[in-house]
């Protein structure tokens, strides 16, 4: 008998945080980094913070810390040091010549884990070009070898330094074809959008992990992927919904988080024109999480963003069920509170979402109250 399962990576996390930030606040980082390492398969055994008011411009942390990350590293046998901002060129290879081990930051983790979500040819091709992207100025010599386990000295000016300009000139020829392509994947996307005009489209925005998948599948009381973990949409999915005789078009789409990578925001730009161009948004917020109010801003900044700001949003506390003694929700006439776990509140989020539909259908066909249609 063979053990035929791949084993985990072992990783350690690694934080710099300001000397005034909390000792509360950090932890929550450092727990949401975890859960984001676990995500991709990672076993986290260590974490380790350091406050600085500005991160080491060589080695991101100290070099006292950095001592303490190496000589865990080696005695724990860590295959991976994870760290939870993103790393300049410059300190990425300082990091992996000094501690000789596979280096993520926090862009490249995110942008694993997308890769690993994406189902569909969009999707797939959105995230293959943010991580070219990134990757592409980010070339080491270290780098280029833990990746691939290839031969070749390494020596400066020699065969390493060859091998790094030709994948420099593979990933930029695979940036034009992976450009190209989801040119023309838009295109179709923009033309099934341009189809569905004259509907009224309401979406789901939120921070990653606060159940808006759940809230779709029982809202459109169809089978979609829903999972206590990060990221667990990357596709944007439409539903075709009807309450009462009031039609519309219902979607569900990726999460947000802090310091979501740049080069993925701007690749799923057509995705997230679902969000962009409805007449309705549904800001689903985890209540029982200590961090709500940053995660809610983290989702405004990220809606102001892609263009998306103005649009009417009903905000939907969700997880209720988690709350005990903490103080209880505001909710008022543009936001409810709900368990999608428990069906707490869902007939008077249903009511909302009617009542906000009802007002754009008689925008775009003032006759309905006439035809008895509600």
């Amino acid at each position: 008998m063979f053990e035929t399962k791949k084993k985990n990576e072992r990783g350690v996390l690694v934080a710099v945080g300001s000397k005034s930030a909390s000792d509360e606040h950090l932890q929550e980082l450092m727990d949401e980094l975890a859960f984001l390492s676990q995500t991709l398969e990672i076993d986290v055994m260590n974490q380790f913070f350091q406050k600085l008011e500005h991160p080491d411009s060589k080695t991101f942390v100290g070099k006292g810390k950095l001592e303490e990350i190496k000589t865990y590293c080696i005695a724990e046998k860590i295959d991976v040091i994870i760290f939870d901002d993103d790393l300049t060129p410059s300190q990425l290879r300082n990091l992996e010549k000094e501690l000789k081990l596979k280096i993520y930051d926090r862009s490249l983790l995110i942008l694993d884990i997308f890769l690993k979500r994406a189902k569909t040819a969009q999707a797939k091709t959105q995230v293959e070009l943010a991580r070219y992207q990134y990757l592409l100025p980010r070339l080491t010599r270290m780098w280029t070898h833990l990746e691939r386990q290839r031969g070749g000295t390494g020596t400066r000016g020699g065969a390493g330094e060859k091998e790094i300009e030709t994948d420099r000139r593979m990933i930029r020829d695979q940036i034009n074809v992976l450009k190209k392509k989801l040119e023309k994947i838009e295109k179709q996307s923009e033309t099934r959008r341009k189809s569905r005009q004259g509907i009224v489209r309401v979406a789901f925005v939120g921070y990653t992990n606060a159940g808006k998948s759940s809230l779709m599948r029982i809202l459109s009381k169809e089978k979609v992927y829903a999972k206590d973990e990060l990221f667990a949409t990357v596709d944007s999915t439409v539903r075709k919904v009807v309450f009462g005789n009031l039609p519309f078009l219902l979607s569900d789409t990726v999460g947000f988080i802090r310091k979501l990578p740049h080069d993925l925001i701007e690749s799923f730009k057509s995705t997230l024109a679902e969000v962009k161009e409805a007449d309705l948004l549904l800001h689903v917020i985890d209540a029982s999480s200590p961090s709500h109010d940053d995660h809610v801003r983290v989702v405004d900044q990220t809606l102001e963003e892609i263009g998306a700001a103005g649009i009417t949003t009903i905000k939907i506390f969700n997880k209720i069920d988690k709350l005990e003694e903490m103080e209880p929700v505001a909710t008022g006439a543009e936001s409810v509170a709900i368990s999608a776990k428990k069906g707490t509140g869902i007939e008077d989020l249903r009511a909302a979402i009617t009542k906000e539909v009802k007002k754009v259908h008689l925008k775009i066909y003032p006759n309905y109250l006439d035809q008895e249609v509600y």
